[in-house]
């Protein structure tokens, strides 16, 4: 199975290909940021999220998509600019007719590290040696994208072997 996880940002976006063997051996198969400048206008930075997105869903051929759940945060303004954010990679998803899994920041971080209140750093790490990279991948978007691909990989794995045994 190969999932594309996508931690959406209105500055950076990370994105993370990762694809499980049939051992249950995880394998990074691409990573990357996609940068967005503030002197663009939100519409034509959706628009660059959707393309390059759509360019890796094309390139990489993932099997599903995911990505991180609403959160909460302090700035309406903020939480606004996300949200089109992740509408876009929604969009972007659905236009391949992949499925979209969304998970928690605490799903995730139990997933990768065991504990749903790591740091950014033990997820990095984390993600560093469950894909046995060399380094840790940066920016923290593209460690974090990656996670989301493998908490989505773990996670379909245990309701496949829960659908076997019932």
């Amino acid at each position: 199975m190969r999932v594309l996880g996508i931690d959406c940002g209105s500055e950076s976006t990370g994105y993370g290909v990762v694809e499980m063997d049939a051992e249950g051996g995880l394998h990074s198969v691409a990573a990357g940021a996609i940068r967005l400048t503030g002197r663009d206008r939100l519409p034509a930075r959706l628009a660059r999220v959707f393309r390059e997105l759509s360019d890796v869903i094309t390139k990489y051929q993932p099997s599903a998509v995911a990505i991180e759940d609403v959160f909460y945060a302090v700035n309406a303004k903020s939480a606004l600019k996300l949200g089109h954010v992740r509408g876009v990679a929604m969009l972007a998803a659905a236009s391949f007719e992949l499925p979209v899994a969304e998970y928690a920041p605490l799903s995730i971080k139990s997933a990768v590290v065991g504990y749903g209140k790591a740091d950014k750093v033990q997820v990095q790490e984390m993600v560093k040696r469950l894909l046995r990279l060399a380094e840790v991948p940066h920016p923290s978007d593209v460690a974090d994208a990656l996670a989301i691909a493998i908490c989505h990989l773990h996670t379909a794995g245990t309701l496949n072997r829960q659908r076997i045994a019932t």
